[in-house]
């Protein structure tokens, strides 16, 4: 008698609705569970209403529609008033048909615990709500109000899963809200187990840096995302990050730019930078790192490429003034508008803002080249992981959007300058490394190419110079370089002499 064989099926995704909400829709791989109800749960100003009322919102404007915003703790007026910040509304799109805000008024001391209290009136009254605009998604805020005063948990319970039961036979997409309890995810301890998709927001201040997060707990019937997200709430609204790495699968370009410095070009195959490639410049304080940054943002200026520039330890107005010193005169770039400053202290902000920040700046700018000075400052607001993490993310943004990105990494003098301090070398493409050296009792600097991905390179400790009559690099210095930059390498003249002969002899040529 034959076996039959067990054939496996192909793995099938639940429906999904969209949120619209940048980033929640990749961890949630589609967006919430449509027809099925998601509970949103988190502490006092986690940002669940905001994150509800731009799902329903994105709803009716993106998806064509409707939903019900049916409120326990703020009336219509007020929820209007406290999202016309972000640039939602309400009133246009109620009068419109696209959505209906709802006010349940609950007074604690006019609940009387009975055994025959139900939600019978609220199933009605929700129900008028959405036949009148045909609605396909509703949101309750905050469910636990509902229930305030009454301690038999049976009761409430058995009212839970005939609300949840409710909402799933009239096939609407819905969002629950609840504040989070004691020892569990809400007040009542029940809801998470009868949604069918459970997020958690969380707002928490870490030495006086405030940070948001968002985890999906669960997610019936699909995969998701199951790591913790940064969030933010910013001008636009409720935006997620990563969402996750955007993957290697950018475009690669085989054009080459300028460095801006001759000698720079020539020490990268005469050629310059990938465009769209990623560069490191790495070095102690004081080896030149912002001069030759700022040099690269001059030439790409001159070429007519829009060039955005983040500094994180000078104003702009220093960095201009600076500059002159050198011979290079950033001014009339930012007069014309082809350079764009972007100043702060990383302090001022967590890293997702930061991010986002630089996220919008990019898209609203659309840059060319973009130049972040020095990514090392972003320590102190992070650990070393999330530093990395936050860097992956910028690093696959601009490469996916074809943009060279040039960053600068402060080294410690005790440390190994070969190990940038943001432990991102193995996300870039050309590291050039900035070095203290001391000839003849007098310090100098040398600069040299530890990687260059896809390109013949000089591998040579080459001399220098900041002068006012622009950056000057010279000669190979033919010297081998100490582990640390704690032992900075001594030259004398004698010994220079001596070394380029024994070169010469060698290869035929300094």
């Amino acid at each position: 008698m034959a076996r039959s064989k067990l054939i496996r099926r192909k793995p099938i995704q639940i429906p999904k609705a969209l949120t619209g909400v940048k980033g929640l829709d990749e961890v949630t791989e589609g967006g919430l569970p449509r027809g099925r109800s998601t509970l949103v749960c988190g502490g006092a100003g986690a940002g669940k209403t905001l994150l509800a009322m731009q799902f329903l919102v994105n709803g009716a404007l993106q998806y064509d529609e409707p939903g019900v915003f049916m409120a326990f703790e703020e009336d219509a007026e007020e929820l209007a008033q406290n999202v016309t910040s972000l640039g939602f509304d309400l009133n246009s799109l109620v009068r419109h048909h696209k959505l209906k805000l709802d006010y349940v008024q609950v007074d604690r001391s006019e609940i009387e615990e009975a055994g025959e209290y139900d939600l019978e009136a609220l199933f009605i009254r929700l129900g008028y709500a959405i036949d009148s605009i045909g609605a396909k998604r509703v949101v309750l805020d905050t469910i636990e109000v509902l229930f305030a005063g009454l301690s038999n948990q049976d009761l409430v319970r058995a009212e839970l899963r005939r609300l949840f039961r409710w909402l799933k036979d009239r096939g609407v997409t819905t969002i629950i809200t609840a504040e989070r309890g004691q020892g569990a995810l809400t007040r009542f301890g029940l809801e998470e187990y009868v949604a069918d998709c459970v997020i958690l927001l969380d707002h928490r201040v870490i030495e006086q840096i405030s940070t948001r997060r968002l985890r999906v707990v669960k997610y019936r019937g699909s995969t998701h995302g199951t790591n913790e997200y940064p969030f933010l709430i910013g001008r636009d609204g409720f935006s997620v990050l990563p969402i996750t790495s955007l993957g290697l699968d950018h475009e690669v370009l085989h054009q080459r730019i300028s460095t801006g410095i001759k000698e720079l070009d020539a020490m990268l195959g005469g050629k310059g930078y990938y465009v769209g490639s990623s560069v490191l410049l790495a070095g102690t304080a004081g080896t030149g790192k912002t001069s030759l940054a700022a040099a690269f943002a001059d030439a790409a200026c001159r070429r007519g490429e829009r060039t955005l520039y983040f500094a994180f330890e000078e104003s702009t107005s220093q960095i201009i003034r600076n500059m002159r010193s050198i011979g290079l005169d950033l001014a009339p770039h930012v007069k014309t508008g082809r350079l764009q400053y972007h100043v702060g202290r990383p302090t001022l902000f967590g890293l997702e803002t930061h991010l986002v920040t630089m996220y919008d700046a990019i898209n609203a700018f659309k840059p060319e080249v973009v130049v972040v000075d020095p990514v090392t400052d972003f320590t102190s607001v992070g650990t070393q992981a999330e530093v990395k993490s936050t860097l992956i993310r910028l690093i696959d943004f601009l490469k996916a959007n074809n943009i060279t990105a040039l960053f600068t990494s402060l080294t410690d003098d005790a440390r190994d300058p070969e190990q940038s301090a943001a432990d991102i070398s193995s996300l870039i493409d050309t590291w050039v490394l900035l070095r203290n050296l001391e000839q003849d009792g007098e310090r100098t600097r040398g600069v040299y190419i530890l990687k260059s991905r896809g390109m013949a390179h000089s591998s040579q400790v080459h001399h220098f110079q900041l002068t006012d009559t622009g950056i000057h690099i010279g000669q190979a210095l033919h010297i081998v370089l100490p582990e640390t930059s704690a032992h900075l390498p001594t030259l004398n003249g004698h010994a220079t002499k001596k070394l380029e002969r024994r070169h010469m002899s060698k290869r035929g040529r300094p």
